[in-house]
């Protein structure tokens, strides 16, 4: 990792808006059109669920995909609402949302967004939205990532504006609001732990589950089959036993002073 310095705190305190404005309601249902692909799909699911199975214990964060984020009192529907591909939000209630509205969140602002790149949005999600989260969300860490051509950036906010984040060794991408490596696994952007291990998806655990408890299974039965072995050799070697004593014996030889 290249950054020496820590990204700076998305949370905008509300005093930086106008008293005088008034708020429209909370109640603000997203309103984001549908993702353009079934990749792109895939890759949002994969990005959300991967990271609430390994978060499964904590009740402090907000990791959600295509939902629409109401910053502007004004609410000008077509230059102040933002639906990010995805996006953490740290230090916030776990619970559903029907969309993220600033204003009642404690001025809240992501902590991590990632787009998903397309021939419609590209250009958008490189500069517009760029700006947008540098500037006016001033959300620590920005990712984009391209699921067809695999084009895949970081940055991390430093006195105001994005640096590009340095890959690792593997190409990876550390981001050090969710302690996590980002990488690409078979075509598909996914979490790495900071040793380099991937983050499974809750069907891969269990399938892992699965398949530890048939190796321990088949173990257990190996070991049953060698306890049987032993138990019939010994078995063997107490009849072996009794019969050359009996044959002893018949010579008038006892067996228990030999």
């Amino acid at each position: 990792m290249m950054i020496t310095q820590a990204p700076e705190s998305p949370s905008h305190g509300l005093e930086d808006i106008s008293e005088e404005i008034i708020f429209p309601p909370s109640d603000l249902y997203s309103d984001e059109p549908p993702v353009e692909t079934e990749l792109h799909l895939e890759q949002i699911m994969l990005l959300i669920k991967s990271l609430k199975w390994l978060w499964k214990e904590r009740n402090d964060f907000y990791a959600v995909g295509n939902l629409s984020i109401y910053y502007s009192p004004h609410q000008k529907k077509s230059k102040d609402v933002r639906g990010p591909d995805f996006f953490v939000v740290l230090g916030t209630e776990r619970k559903t949302r029907k969309s993220w509205v600033v204003w009642e969140e404690n001025g809240k602002y992501p902590n991590l967004i990632v787009e998903i790149l397309s021939p419609t949005t590209a250009k958008t999600d490189r500069e517009t939205k760029k700006e947008l989260y540098q500037d006016i969300f001033r959300t620590p860490e920005y990712f984009w990532f391209d699921p067809y051509t695999l084009e895949f950036a970081g940055f991390y906010l430093i006195h105001g504006k994005y640096q590009p984040v340095e890959p690792n060794e593997k190409g990876h991408l550390w981001s050090q609001e969710l302690g996590l490596y980002l990488g690409i696994v078979q075509g598909l952007l996914r979490y790495f732990t900071s040793t380099g291990s991937l983050v499974p998806t809750p069907e891969e655990s269990a399938e892992f589950e699965t398949q530890r408890a048939a190796i321990e299974a088949q173990r257990a039965t190996i070991e049953a089959q060698r306890a049987a072995i032993e138990a019939q050799r010994a078995t063997m070697f107490d009849e072996k036993a009794q019969r050359l004593a009996a044959k002893l014996r018949e010579l008038n030889i006892d067996p228990d002073r030999i």
